[in-house]
């Protein structure tokens, strides 16, 4: 039988139709696993090996903060008479007499201060304090910005008007004039009410580190709601902000439950540097002398003393310099992973 030249049937050759292999087939697969915004995030965060790196520091400061101390011989206030500026794994001779008598005397690892303090345990509870305060206010100003900001962009018209021109003049405001003020304003309130039944942590925590939570109530939110704002302006135009309005959903309801939802991974990022930025500050106002009341240490409040005797006692300086330096640092480059990892323009 003569074949059609202009039919296809004459040029097909049955061995073009041979099963495809299963290596063949994984070939040919080019898009990847599906999963989770947070499963892919993280999935990439653990590939990056600095910022695990800084994560297992953060973890191993704050158990020698948190943990340690609990099971340390000494406290931050006790004072060991003859201990006086002991270096290093010194021994004062009163505990080298305990020793050769028999007697198991812990040793000073970081020696002690100027009242016979041990200095290890002072700088556990200074790192204490120091890593409390910066978690703490970044609460503040993550609660306090997310609101405001999502206010103002949500809403709009004369509402984020006023909102972002009370930002704009709260960042001329000089935050360490403030806190100096607020200091002084809120000493004799503030001890009146440490005398009333159930306000006792007040002496304990003091005047100046509250003022320090106030300041950060009052001015330090402002970068935080411009952040926040700037996200809700653009979800707020998606399809499930419209199908939410159209099926009755208060205002409350949406910016909560769909609009900081979807900008959770920004916040985390944006808290997460935030912290070393607190930490910082309150270290710097406690080397001033307006941060957590004496005998209670922080690392500014730390360095501050070592200053006098530097020449001198310069360990006692490089311990809580380093260790502040560390945190922070930290915390710096465990944020920028974060934000690497949960970017959705950053994806590979």
């Amino acid at each position: 039988m003569k074949s059609n030249p202009l039919s296809f049937q004459s040029k097909l050759n049955p061995d073009d139709f041979v099963l495809a292999t299963a290596e063949e087939k994984e070939s040919l697969v080019v898009m990847r696993e599906s999963v989770s915004f947070w499963k892919d995030g993280l999935r990439r965060l653990v590939k990056n090996k600095v910022a695990m790196a800084s994560l297992i520091v953060i973890v191993i400061v704050m158990i020698f903060s948190f943990i340690v101390p609990a099971f340390y011989p000494y406290t931050y206030e006790t004072q060991i008479r003859g201990s006086e500026n002991l270096a290093p794994m010194e021994y004062s001779a009163e505990e080298l007499a305990r020793k050769e008598a028999g007697e198991d005397v812990f040793p000073h690892f970081l020696g002690t201060d100027k009242l016979g303090r041990d200095y290890a345990i002072r700088i556990m509870m200074g790192s204490r304090i120091s890593l409390l305060v910066g978690l703490i206010a970044t609460a503040i100003i993550l609660v306090i910005g997310s609101v405001v900001g999502s206010i103002a962009a949500f809403f709009g018209g004369w509402i984020d008007l006023v909102i972002m021109r009370v930002v704009d003049i709260i960042y001329t405001i000089p935050d360490i004039l403030l806190i100096v003020l607020l200091s002084f304003a809120l000493k004799d309130t503030l001890e009146g009410l440490a005398t009333i039944p159930g306000f006792g942590w007040v002496q304990v925590v003091g005047t100046n580190l509250i003022s320090i939570f106030i300041v950060f109530a009052l001015l330090y939110w402002v970068g935080m709601a411009r952040m926040v704002r700037s996200q809700i302006l653009m979800l707020k135009e998606n399809e499930y902000v419209t199908a939410a309005r159209a099926l009755g959903a208060t205002s409350g309801r949406i910016i909560k439950k769909h609009l900081l939802t979807n900008c959770i991974g920004t916040l985390i990022v944006t808290t997460t540097l935030q912290i070393p930025s607190s930490i910082f500050t309150e270290s710097f106002l406690s080397f001033l002398g307006l941060g957590v009341a004496v005998p209670l240490p922080s690392l500014g409040s730390l360095a501050s003393e070592a200053i006098n005797g530097l020449n001198t006692y310069p360990y006692l300086l490089f311990a809580p310099a380093l260790l502040i330096s560390l945190i922070i640092l930290s915390f710096n480059l465990l944020g920028d992973g974060l934000r690497d990892a949960f970017d959705p323009k950053l994806k590979n």
